[in-house]
């Protein structure tokens, strides 16, 4: 399983939030970059980067630094945050990010379709907040009618391989990850699943390695709160 360290910029500063929440965020750094070098050295697999500036408004403030951080690690990155159009999902692969996610737009009819045939589906993740087994969109402010199953589903039918899928009851409370959720998403949908939200630690990281399907997690809070190992690798020999 893929190792997948979270670096989620508002500003040019890395933070976290609480529950998705702007109004609960803790900034950790006021280098992303460095950021990104440390996790790297820790063992990351990959790095999974969140735009929140242009998730909540719609414009991102944080290319430039998007780009400083793909260029400085070895490992591929991953960006979502506001790609809501062809030409954000274009200005996000040009950073040098290895893929993008789409969230919010992804619920659209036709939207993932027409990406995947203009960038390719390997270029593309699929990010499928739920609350529920709902899909909630619009910075997890609205929750949809859809449930994420079938969201997935939808993906998966235009070549769209990986799911990102988090659990937003979870996601940064450090309360451990909705592994029936994951386990349901990961044996409903042939895809390349990888859980997010709520690991607290090392054992949570370890419980989600032995659900069939999942391809990797996203660690978040309990990287920045020392909650993890300083050498990742060690969590799964």
């Amino acid at each position: 399983m893929l190792l997948y360290p979270a670096i989620d910029l508002m500003d040019g500063q890395v933070v976290r939030l609480e529950r998705g929440l702007a109004a609960k965020k803790t900034v950790y750094s006021d280098d992303p970059v460095a950021m990104a070098l440390k996790w790297e050295a820790a063992g990351a697999d990959w790095i999974h980067l969140v735009d929140l500036d242009a998730a909540f408004e719609g414009k991102s403030r944080n290319l430039d630094v998007i780009r400083a951080i793909a260029k400085a690690v070895s490992v591929p990155c991953e960006l979502g945050g506001g790609m809501r159009d062809a030409g954000s999902i274009e200005a996000g692969l040009e950073t040098g990010v290895r893929r993008v996610i789409i969230g919010t737009k992804a619920a659209e009819p036709g939207f993932l379709a027409e990406a995947a045939g203009a960038f390719g589906p390997s270029r593309l993740a699929v990010g499928i907040d739920a609350k529920m087994g709902k899909v909630a969109v619009k910075g997890w402010v609205e929750t949809m009618e859809m449930t994420a199953l079938d969201l997935a589903r939808e993906a998966v039918n235009t070549g769209i391989r990986t799911i990102i899928y988090t659990d937003i009851a979870t996601d940064g409370m450090l309360q451990g990850p909705n592994l029936a959720a994951m386990r349901e998403m990961a044996l409903t949908v042939p895809c390349d699943l990888i859980a997010s939200g709520g690991v607290s630690g090392p054992e949570d990281i370890r419980q989600l390695s032995m659900v069939p399907g999942i391809h990797g997690a996203i660690i978040g809070r309990a990287l920045y709160e020392g909650r993890m190992p300083e050498d990742l690798r060690t969590i799964l020999k």
